[in-house]
């Protein structure tokens, strides 16, 4: 594979049958320097809240123990979800962070909502425009606000949006980049729709002091192994904890394979694990160099935001050093 985009990882600080919380975040901590060593230009966190199988709920707090953990990969949200915070708050936790990673930090912001009712509530969640927060939040950051934010950025630290539908248009009218997966990108699906709205966000898009040109970064889980057997495998943890929350509300820690092989599963489960095994790229080195290369092009993407994750750690480590040895 030659003349490949940037290369990064999204970890989502998956917890697992048998550890407790805090492994999963060390977990994301040593996949993080894993990643610098490997040669992977960012390495990406995500928000959220009340998840049985998720442990990273604070962006910000996380990615300052990845920054004191690395030296010169860059780090993001991806994202904040910013109906959940003041544009203040969030600008003054990402400088902070800029403060201990100069020229490091990137802040991706979305606007999914709390998981369950119960979170929406506490997280005192009500409608918010997404886009007067976005403008109001760059303008702390780029010293245009009415409030002189502290601590001033010791260097820029540059927005991205979390984008599906409406929002690819509110990141286009702002003159900012923007991270899609998903629906949009067409892998399990129809592709002319995603494409169709890419197109549009580029058509429309107003430069800005930021970024003066459209610029695209593709999410989806991809995971390698040495035969596509072996990566359906790994694929099944987190297909199977998908097809239960989307059946029972609850979104469980990963479970090992051989457990998932031995559940019980309605057919309604067997279609949405299916489903997400459709919409991931995984298998052989061969077979993800051929269906990212495919992707890529058809998006016109400029990163890939490598989102997967299994139960067994040394697999996945394995699989993001296959990954990172397609891209040099």
């Amino acid at each position: 594979m030659t003349d490949r985009p940037h290369l990064s990882l999204l970890d989502r600080s998956r917890t697992r049958v048998g550890e407790d919380d805090a492994a999963a975040l060390r977990g994301t901590v040593a996949r993080a320097t894993r990643a610098e060593g490997l040669g992977y230009a960012r390495f990406w966190v995500a928000e959220h809240h009340g998840v049985p199988g998720v442990a990273g709920a604070a962006p910000a707090v996380l990615l300052a123990a990845v920054a004191g953990a690395t030296t010169t990969i860059r780090l993001g949200s991806a994202g904040v979800m910013l109906p959940h915070h003041q544009p203040l708050v969030v600008a003054e936790q990402f400088t902070t962070l800029s403060a201990f990673a100069p020229g490091r930090v990137d802040l991706g912001l979305g606007r999914s909502p709390g998981f369950t009712a119960p979170v929406r509530r506490a997280l005192r969640q009500v409608d918010r425009d997404f886009a007067a927060d976005l403008a109001e939040l760059r303008a702390y950051l780029e010293g245009t606000a009415e409030i002189t934010l502290r601590p001033q950025p010791v260097a820029p630290v540059p927005m991205y949006v979390l984008a599906t539908g409406s929002g690819l248009q509110v990141a286009a009218e702002l003159g900012l980049p923007v991270v899609v997966g998903g629906p949009v990108l067409g892998v399990a699906g129809d592709p002319e729709p995603g494409l169709a709205a890419l197109a549009g966000y580029r058509r429309s898009f107003r430069p800005s002091a930021q970024q003066a040109e459209p610029w695209v970064a593709i999410s989806l889980d991809v995971l390698v192994a040495d035969t596509d057997a072996e990566a359906a495998d790994l694929l099944l943890p987190e297909a199977w904890a998908m097809a239960r929350s989307r059946t029972t509300g609850e979104f469980p820690p990963l479970e090992p394979v051989a457990a998932v092989r031995a559940a019980r599963r309605t057919p309604r489960q067997q279609e949405y694990l299916e489903q997400t095994a459709a919409a991931a790229v995984a298998g052989s080195p061969a077979r993800v160099g051929s269906r990212l290369a495919e992707l890529l092009e058809r998006t016109g993407a400029a990163e890939l935001v490598a989102a997967g994750s299994t139960y067994d750690r040394a697999a996945l480590a394995a699989s993001d050093a296959a990954l990172a040895g397609l891209f040099r």
